[in-house]
């Protein structure tokens, strides 16, 4: 009785997979070798077959998702366009000119031979963070790019900024006591 019972669950849960296989094969949401995202998962589409998916991660693991599971939740395909947008949070220091800055941006995007000129790069500003004006820079690149591109203009970012002087603050806590009473001393003690 308890092994009919078992075989009738799994005669359903495959049934189930199968149909929801039968669904992603009309609908395509995805194709083998493209990168998506379910849920926590994330990896290369290594194969669709009529039970599960198999995704191949980023440290190279082998994860098996059940059909079913697919066509119930949110899937997002980062490859199914040709293009892909580099979205890049910066902070400047509260000195800094604003104008100087985006020239500068849109200067290193424009050198980058990844950066694409169509559709062109966006500066944004984000607002007052607590130590630095909040920034978000974005430029467009071919999806094969994409990690290239991230990883060359950050440090390009960075390398013009110190060429240019743009300080990129980070937090600072400051201790003040009342204008009454005198500064108190700090002693660092260094443990064995």
């Amino acid at each position: 009785g308890v092994l009919t019972v078992a075989v009738g669950f799994a005669s359903q849960t495959s049934a189930s997979n199968i149909i929801s296989g039968l669904f992603l094969l009309v609908d395509r949401p995805f194709q083998i070798g493209d990168i998506i995202q379910i849920g926590q998962t994330s990896g290369v589409v290594h194969s669709i077959e009529l039970l599960s998916v198999k995704l191949q991660t980023f440290q190279n693991h082998l994860v098996r998702i059940p059909n079913e599971e697919l066509i119930k939740s949110q899937v997002v395909n980062f490859t199914y366009w040709p293009i892909r947008r580099i979205d890049i949070a910066i902070g400047v220091a509260y000195k800094e000119d604003i104008g100087k800055v985006r020239r500068i941006l849109m200067e290193v995007a424009s050198a980058n031979p990844l950066s694409m000129e169509e559709p062109e790069p966006i500066f944004m500003f984000s607002g007052y963070g607590d130590s630095a004006i909040n920034l978000m820079f974005c430029i467009w690149v071919k999806k094969e790019n994409y990690l290239e591109a991230m990883n060359s203009v950050k440090q390009e970012i960075k390398e013009a900024f110190d060429r240019n002087g743009i300080e990129i603050p980070f937090p600072q806590v400051s201790i003040s006591t009342s204008s009454v009473t005198e500064p108190f001393p700090v002693t660092v003690h260094r443990g064995k």
